[in-house]
């Protein structure tokens, strides 16, 4: 078994989604103690946007690929195949400006690929990515409700994940971090409530 945990936050140990990611970590190990921990942080250590030679390299045949690509192809393919290989994956998605933090989306530009992950047929798109549990760590500033036209967050997460095939998509979430301290205690509060019960 493998648990790949992603964060994405900018605020280094201030970052709310970064506490759930750690709990939600502790949490599986101890459920799953043998399984194998992948870690990577988007905040810190970012992906680049994808581009002509990175979208070649992720969505063509190898054989296919000039020399240009053919160097891209290692490092792009290694992020899809590190998610492929995962059973569990926590996925650390604060809400910056109405949605997730740009890194996390170059993240996720990496997943959608043609013939691996989805595939569309006469009867519409197919998700092929299914059999692995998604963990949704949301932080945001405010109250939002989720049909809200605010809500880009949490609301394009589970889209993509269930386009890709995953319907099984969990969040734990902390709400009005921005209204100061007890707020967010209670929140993390009602968050280990959650975690407990996965």
């Amino acid at each position: 078994m493998q648990i790949l945990r992603i964060d994405s936050a900018t605020t280094g140990e201030q970052s709310i989604s970064q506490q759930l990611t750690e709990k939600l970590v502790q949490h599986f190990q101890e459920k799953h103690p043998d399984a194998k921990l992948v870690e990577r942080h988007l905040g810190d250590n970012p992906l680049a946007h994808i581009n002509s030679i990175t979208t070649k390299a992720i969505r063509t045949p190898p054989e296919t690929h000039e020399d240009a690509v053919l160097a891209a192809y290692p490092e792009e393919r290694a992020v899809l195949d590190e998610f492929l290989d995962s059973d569990i994956v926590i996925v650390g998605a604060p809400m910056y400006n109405f949605s997730i933090p740009s890194q996390l989306k170059a993240w996720i530009d990496r997943l959608g690929v043609p013939g691996v992950t989805f595939k569309y047929s006469e009867s519409g798109p197919e998700g092929l990515a299914g059999g692995r549990k998604i963990v949704i760590a949301s932080a945001r500033g405010g109250t939002y409700e989720n049909d809200s036209m605010a809500e880009n967050q949490e609301s394009l997460l589970k889209t993509f994940f269930g386009f890709i095939g995953i319907d099984d998509v969990h969040i734990v979430r902390v709400q009005n971090a921005g209204f100061g301290p007890d707020a967010i205690k209670e929140g993390l509060a009602k968050a280990d409530e959650e975690i407990a019960l996965l």
